[in-house]
């Protein structure tokens, strides 16, 4: 594919659950700004929406910032588990109304019905998931909360929802489509019966390639953001497929069987490989699911929403456990911990990850778990590390491990994640190799990340007997 940067910058979009991101890089990879706004979701009619406005108004202005730039092009970059109803035609073309946030629960019959129409894990590669987590159950209870609107609508993914954004055009894309969402059967690239069934399929906007130009940016774009109205607009993709697609343009991970650990809101693995596997024997009751990448092949992947459960132990943002001044002295709290045998339990995000039953506690010399501030980080990060290890072996991943995302510099996290897999060769790369130079290399796939592999260092200490002892005390009612 010859690169579509000729000699200008391009920009990422990149919304995600938690921040949203604008990246601005040159045609050689180099990133030149980033700037970022943390979400916040909104309440419509009593329930929980993405807020689609409030994003509209900041990426205009970000990319303001970057009027000057030649910019060729613009990628954009979304979450799972998010979907858009458009209604009305060109110019007169608008949301029906605000997107749900995934999080929102539903109500309990609808979800009952929903549930008995779902086509197997089998047929789609995706599990039944908790809230709107998959897209087919949100789209049910749309359809009955706004029956005329859903009609008529055009429906779009969450990432082609900022590519109709900008450019006027609406499209679909097969890693959205095959990201959980009960819509896509992975095994013949097509929508799923469920979907074929309750018309949803006829309704999405077409389905186009992640690297395909949707248009041209929008002239109101254009006019308020000082860019030119020749910029194209990508399909885009969905954001842990674009991590798949940066890991992928390292040497050192090229024709290997490799895995992606990609870390934020949600902890995402994704295996690569070197011989085809059977998905349909996944454990989709342990929150196992088969991605889609950009050329539509079926990726087994495990996840767990290790950021949320970090946030919520440390009642903090969770840059806290990575931040770089932090990383020796919440290394020296690990021995403490082990030496005392202070562990949690999972889950603290119910219905998710390889223990979605679990009930969350902590072991060892206290009920509350650590006082010591850097232990109690230190012990979040080791309990990130154990359900990693867990979510990992379900995928069957071995050979080589690529972490990427926010908790890659958690010194704890990946050293431990390292200590309790010694027969993988794991690695971490720059911060910049991430989902933002996965998107670019959808308009030049020769682009290599910037930098080196850097293999982690095991944790010292008996991680495995620290895995045992954490197994058994699951088994032990509190």
């Amino acid at each position: 594919m010859e690169s579509l940067l000729n000699s200008g910058h391009a920009i990422v979009v990149d919304i995600g659950k938690t921040l949203s991101k604008v990246t601005l890089w040159s045609r050689d990879g180099q990133l030149l700004d980033r700037q970022v706004r943390p979400n916040t979701v909104v309440e419509v009619d009593g329930l929980r929406r993405l807020d689609a406005d409030g994003i509209g108004t900041w990426l205009v202005e970000a990319l303001a910032r970057h009027a000057a730039h030649p910019i060729e092009a613009i990628i954009p970059v979304g979450h799972g588990a998010g979907v858009v109803a458009i209604t009305g035609r060109g110019d007169d073309a608008t949301p029906a109304f605000p997107p749900l946030d995934y999080e929102q629960p539903i109500d309990e019959a609808v979800m009952a019905a929903y549930r008995a129409e779902r086509d197997a894990f089998a047929v789609t590669g995706s599990p039944a998931l908790p809230a709107g987590l998959n897209i087919g159950s949100q789209l049910y209870w749309l359809d009955r909360l706004y029956p005329d609107a859903m009609a008529e609508a055009t429906l779009v993914p969450w990432a082609q929802y900022w590519g109709w954004f900008l450019s006027g055009q609406a499209a679909s894309e097969v890693t959205s489509l095959g990201c959980h969402s009960d819509l896509w059967a992975p095994d013949t690239a097509t929508f799923s019966p469920l979907a074929k069934r309750m018309g949803w399929a006829d309704r999405f906007a077409p389905i186009v390639p992640a690297g395909a130009t949707m248009g041209t940016l929008r002239p109101d774009i254009a006019r308020a953001t000082g860019l030119r109205d020749t910029v194209k607009i990508l399909a885009g993709l969905h954001d842990s497929n674009a991590a798949l697609m940066a890991a992928r343009g390292f040497d050192a991970l090229a024709g290997q069987d490799a895995t992606i650990l990609s870390t934020g809101t949600w902890f995402i693995a994704m295996r690569l490989p070197q011989e085809p596997v059977a998905t349909a024997t996944l454990s989709d009751a342990r929150d196992c699911l088969v991605n889609v990448d950009a050329f539509g092949v079926p990726v087994p992947s495990a996840r767990f929403m290790g950021g949320r459960e970090i946030e919520t132990l440390i009642e903090l943002d969770t840059r806290m456990v990575d931040i770089a001044p932090d990383q020796p002295a919440l290394l020296a709290a690990v021995p403490g911990l082990l030496a005392k045998g202070t562990l949690l339990l999972p889950t603290l995000a119910p219905g998710c990850g390889p223990f979605p039953d679990g009930q969350s506690r902590w072991i060892g010399p206290s009920v509350d778990g650590p006082d010591d501030w850097y232990a109690r980080r230190a012990a979040a990060c080791l309990y990130a590390a154990l359900v990693a290890d867990a979510a990992l072996d379900l995928i069957g991943a071995k050979g080589h491990l690529l972490v990427e995302g926010r908790f890659a510099e958690a010194q704890v996290f990946v050293r431990a994640l390292a200590a309790l897999r010694p027969d993988m060769a794991i690695y971490t790369g720059s911060a910049h190799n991430d989902v933002s130079l996965g998107a670019l290399r959808l308009l030049d796939p020769t682009l290599k990340p910037q930098g080196d592999l850097l293999r982690v260092t095991p944790l010292d200490g008996d991680m495995a007997a620290c895995r045992d002892r954490w197994v058994a005390a699951m088994k032990v009612p509190a």
